[in-house]
């Protein structure tokens, strides 16, 4: 598949025997994203038979301890098994400090090149792009500062026509142009337009991710529209304070933010520990909307 999820940890605060702490394994494009590093991480990475050395990009959410407390761990286990190849974490101001506090304390630090990226609080942007995909990061509402990401597909070029195109008579050297979505006009003067001979290319996919937060309409302008988001669901609506009071969201919040932006199906996670089923949060979102899945670690979505 070009574009995957597979959970790794689906829990809030603390490890328990039935979900790990809150990471993420994004393939997409021959791209390998992890999206945070909860205790335990490497171990969800063994389990569900991920090859973490393949891992080029790490984002970070925000710094507790249940979505970093993986990462130094992890970094030196990809070490004591000959990693060379660089890695890029991002994340917010003082993701560096921790990392290398953790690191140089406790060995010789890291030998392969680590590259980390530090984003200020309550900004938005493009933080990585390439030929195929670009990533995102927005503000989330949390108790500190804490980044939600979006992961979407380059758009895809428009695809020929070929008996249409063959029809026009014009020169092969004006295909890309077409696909391009431009009109050409050929050496002799004649006009093809690019939409009587193309089609739209696939439509882009898009994968949100935002965890922790408490309930904020703000984020939708950066998640509209997206194939997939996985939304904060730690409470059910009986302790809406309770969510309020810890920057975090219930399922049916959740649901009213994948409604509100047009999402294509929706992800329940960072579930509290007090919560020994999560088929009350499902009902609950799907009061609000449809398609809505509580997940368990090891579910793999396709987007």
């Amino acid at each position: 598949m070009d574009f995957e999820v597979i959970v790794l940890g689906s829990g809030a605060a603390v490890p328990s025997l039935t979900r790990n702490t809150s990471a993420q394994y994004v393939f997409c494009h021959n791209r390998h994203i992890l999206i945070d590093c909860g205790e335990g991480t490497q171990l969800q990475l063994r389990k569900f038979k991920i090859k973490f050395q393949q891992i080029q990009t790490i984002l970070i959410s925000h710094l507790h301890g249940d979505h970093i407390f993986g990462l130094p761990g992890l970094l030196s286990t990809m070490q004591l098994l000959g990693r060379t190849k660089g890695i890029t974490v991002y994340g917010p101001k003082g993701i560096r400090k921790f990392i290398y506090a953790c690191l140089e304390e406790v060995g010789k630090g890291i030998y392969f090149s680590l590259n980390i990226v530090e984003l200020e609080p309550n900004t938005s942007g493009v933080i990585f792009e390439d030929k195929c995909i670009e990533i995102v990061h927005f503000p989330l509402k949390h108790g500190v500062p804490a980044h939600g990401y979006v992961i979407k597909e380059k758009p895809h070029k428009r695809r020929l026509l070929r008996d249409k195109f063959d029809e026009t008579g014009v020169s092969v050297s004006y295909i890309q142009k077409l696909i391009q979505g431009e009109d050409i006009v050929d050496m002799s003067g004649k006009k093809v337009r690019s939409d009587d001979v193309t089609i739209p290319g696939k439509k882009q996919k898009k994968y949100a991710y935002c965890c922790d937060t408490a309930y904020s309409t703000d984020i939708i302008s950066f998640v509209e529209n997206a194939d997939v988001i996985y939304h904060d669901a730690t409470f059910l609506s009986t302790e809406e304070d309770r969510a309020a009071e810890t920057f975090h969201s219930t399922a049916k919040q959740a649901a009213s933010i994948a409604y509100k932006a047009k999402i294509g199906r929706l992800l329940l996670g960072h579930f509290s520990a007090r919560y020994t089923s999560t088929k009350e949060h499902e009902l609950e979102a799907k009061e609000i909307f449809e398609k809505v899945t509580a997940v368990e670690d090891g579910d793999k979505f396709v987007i």
